[in-house]
């Protein structure tokens, strides 16, 4: 019975550590070479001008920290701070001002419809297949800042994958060892159990010092474009809130209604 164990430990560790260096590899063949620099003449179309932080606009610093839905919340909390839209905290989102500044907000009033009211989670899932918010996105990958569609999920879902294979090799050598018959020898059964946990614990710490920070959306020269948490653009008309919600998501949202009307919705 503890072979069963060990099979499954080492299965897992394998799958999951093959999975995280073909991940690795798919992000260094799409983020290979230098990103394409834009003319400095060059304005967005999809993002207003005034949003823009030290060469990103506020829509692209969401897309490349949390893709389509990190960008949803922060269209959703910029039309709310500008009494625009009502976010109740049950997860509803209200039309107030149904008159959009930009293809972004144009396409958020239409995902909520003409009833004027929609569920925030509906609200994410329709912008996310939105030709505005992919008009984004493929700017991002076309400039080499965002991985392509083809390698996601990326590193950090493999890494998480990595990490869940390591915590499962201790339950099932708990299990092996207590299913182990009579008179087997522990300490050689458990030895057995370390080959899975060193592979696992070693790929997770290469992992940690070759690709750490993790991202499923920004490329390395995104990650470098992305401001600081502690040196984020603010103007009127891009507060430090909305640059710290695009960044690090709705968790940092000083506003408690705000930030109830996000987590009750599933974000």
């Amino acid at each position: 019975m503890w072979l069963l164990f060990l099979l499954v430990a080492c299965s897992a560790a394998v799958l999951s550590c093959a999975l995280l260096c073909r991940a690795a590899v798919a992000a260094a063949r799409a983020t290979s070479g230098p990103a394409p620099q834009p003319p400095p003449d060059t304005v967005p179309q999809t993002a207003a001008v005034d949003r823009r932080g030290p060469g990103l606009t506020l829509y692209e610093m969401a897309y490349l920290s949390g893709g389509p839905h990190r960008l949803a919340d922060v269209v959703l909390v910029l039309m709310a701070q500008q009494r625009r839209l009502l976010l109740a905290d049950t997860g509803w989102a209200t039309v107030v001002d149904p008159v959009g500044k930009d293809a972004v907000e144009r396409a958020t009033l239409s995902a909520i419809g003409p009833d004027g009211q929609r569920r925030i989670p509906a609200i994410r899932d329709a912008l996310t297949g939105d030709d505005a918010v992919r008009e984004v996105a493929d700017r991002l990958v076309t400039d080499g800042l965002a991985l392509p569609a083809a390698v996601r999920p990326g590193v950090a879902g493999a890494v998480r994958l990595v990490r869940g294979a390591a915590l499962l090799v201790l339950p099932a050598a708990a299990a092996s060892y207590w299913t182990a018959p009579d008179g087997a020898d522990s300490g050689l059964l458990l030895a057995w159990f370390s080959l899975p946990l060193i592979l696992t614990l070693g790929t997770w710490a290469v992992a940690r010092f070759e690709l750490h920070p993790y991202s499923d959306w920004a490329t390395t020269a995104g990650e470098r474009r992305l401001p600081g948490i502690g040196h984020s653009p603010a103007t009127a008309a891009t507060p430090a809130s909305l640059v710290t919600l695009a960044l690090r998501g709705p968790a940092a949202l000083t506003d408690p209604a705000l930030r109830a009307a996000l987590h009750s919705s599933g974000a």
